[in-house]
C-alpha cells in the first residue's frame, strides 16, 4: 500500500509541475508570435461580444475575461481578447478601424456615421 503512495505522490508532483511549464512556454511562445507580426489598421465591425467568467464559488474570487469577435473587409472574424474598459465601449455592429498585431488587440476606433 505505502509503495503505491510512494510511487503516486512523485508522479503527480512531476505532472502539476509539467503542467505549469507548459502553460508558461505557451504562453511564452503566443507573446514571441504577436512580437513578430506587423501591426495592422483595417476597417472592421464588432460582431459580438462575450465573457468568460471563472470561479467565484464560496468566498473565492471570480475572474472575468472579455472577448470580442470582429469581422474584416474580407469577410474573416477574428475573436480577440480586449481589457474590461474597452469591452464596454464596444457595441455589436460598430463600424471603425481597428488596430491589431497577431492575436493582441491594441484598439478600435469607431467611425463618425454622418446622417
Amino acid at each position: 500500500m505505502f509503495s503505491i503512495i510512494g510511487t503516486l505522490f512523485p508522479l503527480f508532483f512531476i505532472l502539476v509541475i509539467g503542467i505549469i511549464l507548459f502553460t508558461i512556454f505557451k504562453g511564452i511562445k503566443q507573446w514571441s508570435y504577436n512580437n513578430t507580426q506587423p501591426r495592422l489598421n483595417v476597417e472592421a465591425v464588432v460582431v459580438s461580444k462575450r465573457t468568460k467568467v471563472s470561479g467565484g464559488t464560496n468566498d473565492s474570487r471570480a475572474s472575468t475575461w472579455y472577448y470580442v469577435t470582429f469581422q474584416v473587409e474580407s469577410g474573416d472574424r477574428m475573436e480577440l481578447a480586449v481589457k474590461g474598459s474597452d469591452y464596454g465601449m464596444l457595441a455589436e455592429g460598430d463600424i471603425g478601424e481597428l488596430v491589431f498585431q497577431g492575436t493582441r488587440y491594441h484598439s478600435f476606433t469607431r467611425k463618425q456615421l454622418v446622417n
